[in-house]
């Protein structure tokens, strides 16, 4: 569909609500998830929930074949959405939330198999998941988090997300020997995100030379993991299965390396979310095919000057290292850019561009976030458009009151 068709769609289906509001197109979803399955070549997909953060979202996706379970992104939210039902949870990144250890070792003594599993990567997080076990008189679940960052110029330089310090078999073998030495704990799986790999873009518009060099460093990066992680996770697995039991799982990838990890043959599930939504950041990953899903619409409020127009609010910043690609980005109408001096303002985001002098008072204008989830931070519901209909009002994380990061 066009760019003129697909505002014709968005304005009669969308005609009754008042801006600011948020929605998302189901056809989109629907193309983006059989895009990732496609991609993911058969592996099961976990969906992780930062990416997404409304309840309903997450059970309409759950319930398309090939997604199952979620990456959580903190343990308060895991548990919580444990409470609403959702199971098979594996929380993202570790916690050191006294509450929520011991309200997990409780969950865990009443449901020893659905209790939400936690990631480690260091000794240090495994005392006061200990103590609450033990206290509880439960067992819980761990994921050993592996370092999955590519050591340019023999190491002394690091490419990737500054997560997990465990990089070599006998660093993750040391502390899996440390967690199956407590009777409190227990074993489950090993992870292994290539940011660098999954969150990079290796197509940035207007920078084919910096794109060349991304390329570059994904491919060697990827020659690196095909030698190193097999060894990591061997070696996990060895000190498992000497304490008597398999790892349940190994979960790698992201939206942006789905083809790629399912390609290493080490993972047993992949995780991704982001590329439901197709926010503005994957728009520079060649091998990703995806249609924007999640969108919002600010009204024109001012006609500063005969050639521009103002929005009210919209300085939606995405997180990470600031720049104009952490920036919400007009999608329709076609032909309008953000002000350059002013960029997406708190209160107002001015226009410019040739299609924002035909934009008058009153008049309506679609954006996209820069990342997926963090848009459901602004607005307390989706709107669910299906076809040319407006099929059902969902809330968000925040329309339920909930604020996890």
């Amino acid at each position: 569909m066009d760019a003129e068709a697909l505002l014709d769609r968005y304005e009669t289906a969308l005609a009754e609500l008042t801006p600011p509001f948020a929605f998302l197109d189901l056809d989109a979803l629907a193309f983006n998830a059989e895009a990732m399955l496609g991609q993911a070549a058969g592996m099961p997909i976990r969906v992780a929930s930062k990416s997404i953060r409304s309840r309903p979202v997450l059970e309409r996706v759950l319930g398309t074949g090939g997604f199952s379970g979620i990456l959580a992104f903190t343990l308060p939210e895991a548990l919580w959405l444990a409470q609403h039902g959702f199971d098979d949870l594996l929380v993202g990144y570790p916690s050191v939330d006294p509450g929520a250890i011991a309200e997990l070792a409780h969950r865990a003594a009443e449901r020893p198999d659905g209790a939400p599993r936690v990631m480690i990567d260091d000794a240090a997080q495994l005392e006061p998941l200990d103590a609450a076990a033990r206290e509880a008189g439960s067992r819980i679940g761990v994921c050993l988090d592996l370092d999955a960052g590519w050591p340019a110029l023999g190491g002394r330089v690091r490419i990737g997300p500054k997560r997990s310090p465990l990089r070599t078999p006998r660093q993750a073998a040391a502390l899996a020997c440390e967690v199956v030495a407590r009777e409190s704990l227990r074993l489950e799986g090993v992870m292994a995100y290539e940011g660098q790999i999954a969150g990079v873009g290796d197509e940035p518009p207007g920078k084919p030379l910096r794109g060349v060099a991304i390329r570059a460093m994904q491919r060697a990066s990827l020659r690196e993991l095909s030698r190193r992680l097999p060894e990591t996770i061997g070696a996990v697995a060895e000190v498992a299965r000497e304490a008597g039991s398999e790892l349940r799982f190994v979960n790698a990838g992201g939206t942006g390396s789905l083809a790629r990890s399912a390609g290493l043959r080490l993972a047993t599930e992949l995780s991704a979310g982001s590329g439901l939504y197709a926010p503005t950041l994957f728009d520079s990953y060649r091998s990703l095919e995806l249609r924007p899903a999640a969108i919002f619409c600010l009204p024109v409020v001012r006609r500063p000057t005969a050639r521009g127009a103002t929005l009210l609010g919209g300085g939606y910043v995405a997180s990470g290292a600031a720049g104009a690609d952490r920036l919400p980005q007009p999608y329709l109408p076609a032909e309008l850019r953000l002000d350059r001096e002013e960029g997406a303002g708190e209160v107002q985001t001015p226009l410019a561009g040739a299609g924002s002098a035909r934009l008058r008072i009153g008049d309506r204008v679609y954006l996209r976030h820069a990342k997926a989830g963090e848009l459901c931070e602004r607005f307390n519901s989706l709107h669910l458009l299906d076809g040319e209909r407006v099929v059902e009002e969902v809330p968000t994380y925040r329309g339920e009151g909930k604020a996890f990061l």
